[in-house]
């Protein structure tokens, strides 16, 4: 019985750091795709890290897309901040909530309120919904 082979985790890493940046840009897989002259079924495979991105593949993505190429490898597991006492991967939980749609989403309309009254009862009702203690 032959084991598929796993992702390895630098590229699933990449991938989702690509799928990040193109949903903080708004943009489908089918507009990234067309800009690289490739297929969505591609950007998909590159996005779950199922398919690893080449070098001149990833500078062109991260041309498109408006970033440093070292955008991508931000957090990456196995990095400075995995050894020693460090917090592994100390800002995950953020590119884990930006990586989801409803994340995104919660975060441009919560940077769009400007009163910052409005935003700590935001923070205070999120976080009693959650079932955590809210300070006054």
């Amino acid at each position: 019985m032959a084991n598929k082979k796993q992702p390895n985790p630098i590229d699933i890493h990449v991938g989702s750091r690509v799928r990040l940046r193109r949903m903080m840009q708004s943009m489908s897989q089918e507009k990234l795709g067309e800009s690289l002259g490739i297929t969505f079924q591609q950007i998909q495979k590159y996005e779950k890290g199922t398919n690893r991105i080449g070098a001149s593949r990833l500078q062109h993505i991260a041309s498109v897309l408006q970033v440093p190429v070292s955008f991508f490898f931000e957090d990456a597991p196995g990095g400075p901040a995995e050894s020693g006492f460090a917090e592994s991967r100390p800002a995950a939980f953020v590119t884990d909530f930006l990586s989801s749609a409803e994340g995104l989403q919660l975060n441009k309309a919560f940077i769009r309120i400007k009163d910052p009254k409005v935003r700590r009862r935001v923070v205070d009702l999120v976080r009693s919904i959650a079932g955590e203690e809210v300070e006054d």
